[in-house]
């Protein structure tokens, strides 16, 4: 069975090595470890199968930088699984808890530059509905993709989606 919790002091070996197997590489391990130390309001969260560390997900502090306005939400990245439990559903339930810990938050928006074909089941759509594009360029349209969970902070929002600055190393 398959469980979901908040990252724990002595999870960091395993996040690392999830994100590098199911990465293919070292630069999201690298920022989940960037992040871990210099970002204590993310949300950290691993999936479970008998007693190993199967899968993570992370939310850490993101804007929407606009001429007049500055929104805070958050964003969602790096969500990683081990390749040989893939396609298994455990992702899914990787955001829907990460979601759910957003609403109690009372968080406004989650961004996210991810699958197009992925993200919208959760509720995603392209961030440029709201005129709001991604920090760096070139990234698809279609792949940069926002989930509102509080339309007024929204509203006239348009501008530029920022992750932290952990995440400019990868880009």
């Amino acid at each position: 069975m398959i469980t979901i919790r908040k990252e724990q002091k002595g999870d960091a070996e395993q996040i690392r090595h999830v994100n590098i197997r199911a990465f293919g590489q070292a630069a999201e391990a690298d920022i989940v470890d960037a992040l871990r130390t210099a970002c204590p309001e993310g949300v950290s969260l691993v999936a479970l199968y008998e007693g190993k560390i199967i899968g993570h997900i992370l939310f850490t502090p993101a804007v929407i930088e606009a001429k007049e306005k500055k929104s805070r939400g958050m964003g969602l990245a790096p969500m990683s699984v081990l390749p040989e439990f893939q396609r298994q559903g455990i992702g899914t339930k990787l955001v829907q808890a990460g979601l759910d810990e957003m609403r109690k938050a009372r968080q406004p928006f989650v961004i996210v530059l991810g699958h197009p074909a992925y993200y919208p089941r959760f509720g995603f759509v392209r961030a440029s509905r709201y005129g709001i594009v991604s920090q760096w360029e070139g990234v698809p349209d279609e792949a940069f993709m926002i989930l509102v969970l509080d339309e007024s902070e929204l509203k006239d929002a348009s501008g530029t989606g920022r992750y932290r600055a952990e995440f400019d190393s990868a880009m």
